[in-house]
């Protein structure tokens, strides 16, 4: 394992709804309150600093709690402003049923956010317009549990980047999560103490490999 993994320099961004299959799950709740209808901007949250674990770090899982994988890739911030690279994640969250204002301790629990081992240049992996082709899998303890395509983003890596920046400037060094897909059933695999989880891409080196154990009482 590489002993100085690479990890984020600032900023990281998540998206929600951003794969086809969950908005058109959630669409007919989005004329209820307090917004009243579909979102027109990207919806976005933070995963702060306390969240990153390196690749092959181990993550302390809240006890008592249901634990959420999500594969997804980010793209990173170049020193001109635009994206440079890409970089596998495991986005973890506790099973929640908020997404337009999901709680900050669903999202940002310790060690909650798998870092993947390498950033990849934009460039290997066909420019922005390339990322469409990209699947990422995920298994657990070696068994596959979900493949997210990338094709089926509703707003694609370039877009979204482009919307982002229409209102908040994306600063060297940060991270923006194209977002992570759902199961045909709405969730997302789980994770227990003592699984191994494992997301890899074509074009990445490296899996981002995870292991979690039970959180030691305080």
């Amino acid at each position: 394992m590489n002993p100085f993994p690479w990890m984020p320099a600032g900023t990281v961004y998540g998206t929600l709804l951003n794969f086809r299959r969950e908005h058109a799950l959630w669409a007919p709740r989005m004329a209820d309150a307090p917004y009243k209808a579909p979102p027109n901007a990207p919806v976005l949250y933070i995963k702060t600093a306390n969240t990153f674990t390196p690749s092959g770090g181990t993550v302390a899982l809240p006890a008592g709690a249901a634990v959420q994988a999500a594969a997804s890739l980010g793209l990173v911030v170049g020193e001109d402003g635009a994206p440079s690279g890409a970089v596998l994640f495991n986005d973890l969250a506790l099973a929640h049923d908020s997404y337009y204002r999901p709680p900050i301790k669903a999202r940002n629990a310790d060690g909650f956010l798998g870092v993947g081992a390498t950033c990849v240049p934009l460039a290997q992996l066909g420019g922005l317009q390339g990322l469409s082709g990209l699947q990422i899998e995920l298994h657990i303890n070696g068994v596959h549990q979900q493949t997210t395509d990338l094709a089926e983003l509703l707003r694609d890596a370039a877009t979204l980047f482009q919307d982002v920046n229409a209102f908040m400037t994306l600063r060297p060094g940060d991270v923006l999560m194209l977002g992570s897909d759902c199961l045909a059933d709405g969730s997302r695999p789980l994770v227990h103490a003592g699984d191994t989880v494992d997301i890899s891409a074509p074009g990445f080196p490296t899996a981002t490999v995870h292991s979690f154990v039970p959180e030691v009482p305080a």
